[in-house]
């Protein structure tokens, strides 16, 4: 077993940085942490956001990690028209900005070809995973464990 950091992240936001098109995660929080994580899709979707951003919810998948990404700075918004400069890259809505509203910049995000079933939980976390899932401390989707992927087929 390895043990890796994730962090929950709602759909469809979820979708969107592990696509790559979504390349900051706002929080109401901030964080050190810098470095990969796995990417966690819990089981409620944002409806609302789905419609505004033209997204079909019934093609997201949830309660699993389902890709990873890398973050490599943090900033804290001081206006919103600084917020909504970056919109680009997070999509929220301009309601989301409050005064203690932070921007996780991104890179490196890979979608899983098999999502992994897990439950999240409220910022980062340590999850562990089968060590065929790790390869040289690296996060690779390339193998998985059978376990896993027949986990997953059973549970869909």
């Amino acid at each position: 077993m390895s043990t890796f950091k994730c962090l929950s992240i709602s759909q469809p936001f979820a979708e969107l940085i592990i696509k790559g098109k979504k390349t900051i995660e706002l929080r109401h929080w901030n964080t050190n942490y810098r470095g990969e994580f796995l990417v966690h899709s819990p089981s409620k979707i944002k409806l609302d956001d789905c419609k505004r951003l033209g997204i079909d919810h019934r093609s997201l998948v949830t309660g699993a990690i389902i890709g990873k990404a890398t973050i490599f700075d943090t900033k804290k918004y001081q206006t919103k028209k600084e917020f909504a400069s970056d919109k680009k890259h997070h999509f929220a809505p301009d309601d989301y900005f409050t005064e203690k509203t932070f921007g996780f910049f991104l890179k490196s995000t890979k979608e899983f070809k098999i999502p992994i079933p897990a439950k999240g939980q409220l910022g980062f976390f340590d999850i562990e995973l089968q060590s065929s899932v790790a390869k040289e401390n690296d996060i690779t989707s390339e193998i998985f464990d059978e376990e896993y992927r027949t986990q997953w087929i059973n549970h869909h």
